[in-house]
């Protein structure tokens, strides 16, 4: 079994091939091209992302009766306040279905203004955006244990601010490598297997 951690970039789509955008595949050498992502991460999402040649690795991690938690960093246009994370952690509606998220882990980071996250705001907003650059942005942490397509974008909506950055920092017990660049990828050590099977 091979499994490898990589800090996935913006801009990749998580998916073993894509006729227009470019995959996290891409980033592999050609002795790596026989593993798949466990999951998937939105093309603007970055963070710890696992690929592996083993089919079970991603049952066991992504199925929500297995409570493997997956801890996510965000930030978000608006102010929100404690309520708003009490009210992500008891699970909120989201949005176009009529499905409620399960009860969740969340907690306030802090403040900061749109200006201070200047590097970080999508491209084509950009100047826009600076307009306005003392608007408040919050920014915070979930911990799920599911993973519905964008789940941490829609329960932020839900709570009324918007996320534009997000980060998967965690699954389980397996933290990201933060000494891994953007697009850089390793085989997990033993100690680090042994962590995705606690």
């Amino acid at each position: 079994m091979q499994v490898y951690m990589m800090n996935k970039p913006k801009g990749y789509l998580t998916a073993r091939s894509d006729r227009n955008r470019p995959t996290v595949m891409e980033l592999l050498p050609p002795e790596l091209q026989a593993l798949h992502p466990v999951g998937r991460l939105d093309m603007d999402t970055e963070g710890l992302l696992l690929l592996t040649d083993d089919g079970m690795l991603d049952r066991r991690l992504l199925r929500p009766e297995h409570h493997v938690e997956k801890l996510y960093f965000f930030r978000a246009f608006g102010r929100l306040e404690q309520e708003a994370f009490d009210r992500m952690a008891r699970g909120v509606l989201l949005e176009g279905t009529e499905v409620l998220s399960r009860p969740a882990r969340a907690w306030l980071s802090g403040y900061s203004t749109i200006g201070d996250c200047e590097a970080l705001l999508p491209p084509k907003k950009h100047n826009h955006l600076m307009k306005n650059p003392h608007r408040p942005v919050t920014e915070g942490y979930l911990a799920l244990c599911e993973g519905r397509k964008h789940q941490v974008k829609l329960m932020v909506k839900a709570v009324g601010g918007h996320v534009f950055a997000l980060k998967r920092l965690s699954i389980g017990a397996l933290r990201l490598d933060e000494a891994l660049m953007p697009g850089a990828f390793r085989p997990l050590t033993a100690a680090e297997l042994e962590l995705l099977s606690e």
